[in-house]
């Protein structure tokens, strides 16, 4: 009909395309090429229900391979034959048919030629639950932009939500004693959330990292969760090896994946402060109780030995897809951070087990010494005790 008939137009009830029914919220569904059915939740998109199974998790399912076994006839009037409509004249303005006026609120329509039907669908299906993933597990996954460049590459990263509950979120940076928000949000079930863009330049900032956050379920019952905070220090140099970024199941590109929150627990750094290597490197001086004389427990503590083995095999679990410089420059790591956390014990000793080989390792040590520890002295360490293959630093002052 055209407007110049001046017709009243007659809206067709509205259904899915390639659909024997209209499918509707509330309606029972069973799968065609599947065992099971459920009740339509709700749909995603005009060829996808949200069918709800009798445990309560919504599965999304091609209306074409569904068919209703039970439909809810009190929500929406029985659908009759719609009359051809005869040609008439342009004699007038015709009465309404009222049978088609009423739109139900549950039931989807489209209509083809009617501009005011052009509306947006305010409906939102509900995040989709997942079996087994009632228990938090929160990561940051680091994308590279450029894995055959990884010395100049740009790097994505994303906050991953591997869970069944919603998460509000406090991403914080650390700077001295002080720290600075840097992200917070929401991030819906089973979904990533995009984080930043950043370059090289910009890792520093996240030598150390608080996140914090609580959990919960919109629209249902759910297990509480206790509120998180965990605080990590990503070891920056994982950024410049490839086998650091591997295959996973949120990322079509290789991805490095910090785990945040584990099967509800938070997750525990592997790099210790300088505080807490001392710590682990003088348990005897920390346990031992002080002696009278101040002075005699001075000279008792600083004359321990302190021994740092800095073979390969004692400092890390595997070298795949580490060079020969990565692996040295791990072993640098370590002796300045055993360097760093005694400073300031005067007299005491150290003894870096480096093996002889070609005195790479070693050579290296004296460098650093010199450049950096000038306040230190060193030797070469016991032969009876080490043979030639260690070197032992005195801290003088």
């Amino acid at each position: 009909m055209t407007k110049s008939l001046n017709l009243q137009k007659i809206r067709q009830p509205k259904a899915w395309p390639n659909t024997t029914h209209t499918m509707k919220i509330g309606d029972k569904v069973r799968f065609l090429n599947e065992v099971g059915g459920g009740i339509v939740a709700g749909f995603a998109d005009n060829q996808t229900a949200l069918v709800r199974d009798e445990d309560g998790f919504e599965i999304p399912v091609l209306i074409r391979e569904c068919v209703v076994v039970d439909t809810d006839n009190y929500n929406i009037a029985r659908q009759q034959s719609q009359p051809p409509i005869p040609n008439l004249a342009p004699v007038g303005p015709r009465p309404a048919d009222n049978r088609f006026r009423t739109q139900q609120p549950d039931t989807y329509t489209h209509s083809f030629d009617d501009d005011e039907d052009d509306k947006p669908i305010t409906f939102r299906p509900r995040p989709l639950e997942r079996r087994g993933a009632d228990v938090l597990n929160i990561y940051i996954g680091f994308v590279p932009m450029d894995t055959r460049n990884l010395q100049s590459t740009a790097f994505e990263a994303y906050l991953i939500n591997d869970s069944n509950y919603y998460i509000h979120y406090a991403l914080l940076t650390h700077e001295g004693a002080t720290c600075s928000l840097r992200h917070e949000g929401t991030v819906e079930p089973n979904t990533k959330a995009f984080l930043e863009e950043f370059t090289r330049d910009v890792l520093p900032e996240w030598e150390k990292i608080t996140f914090q956050t609580f959990a919960y379920k919109a629209d249902k019952p759910f297990r509480p969760k206790e509120a998180l905070s965990v605080t990590l220090r990503p070891d920056g140099t994982k950024f410049y090896k490839l086998h650091t970024f591997a295959d996973t199941d949120f990322f079509e590109q290789p991805a490095y994946l910090l785990a945040l929150v584990r099967d509800d627990q938070p997750a525990r750094t592997v790099f210790a402060s300088a505080e807490e290597i001392k710590e682990a490197l003088l348990p005897k001086a920390r346990a031992s109780k002080s002696p009278a004389r101040k002075a005699t427990a001075d000279k008792r503590k600083t004359s321990d030995i302190v021994e740092v083995d800095l073979h390969v095999n004692e400092i890390l679990e595997t070298t795949a897809g580490m060079s020969a410089r990565d692996i040295l420059d791990y072993q640098l790591k370590v002796f300045r951070e055993t360097m760093e956390a005694h400073r300031n014990d005067r007299g005491r000793r150290i003894v870096f087990i480096h093996g002889k080989g070609e005195g790479v390792l070693r050579n290296a040590l004296i460098a650093e010494l010199r450049r950096n520890y000038k306040h230190c002295t060193f030797q070469d360490a016991s032969f009876r005790e080490y043979g030639f293959g260690a070197t032992m630093v005195k801290v003088s002052k």
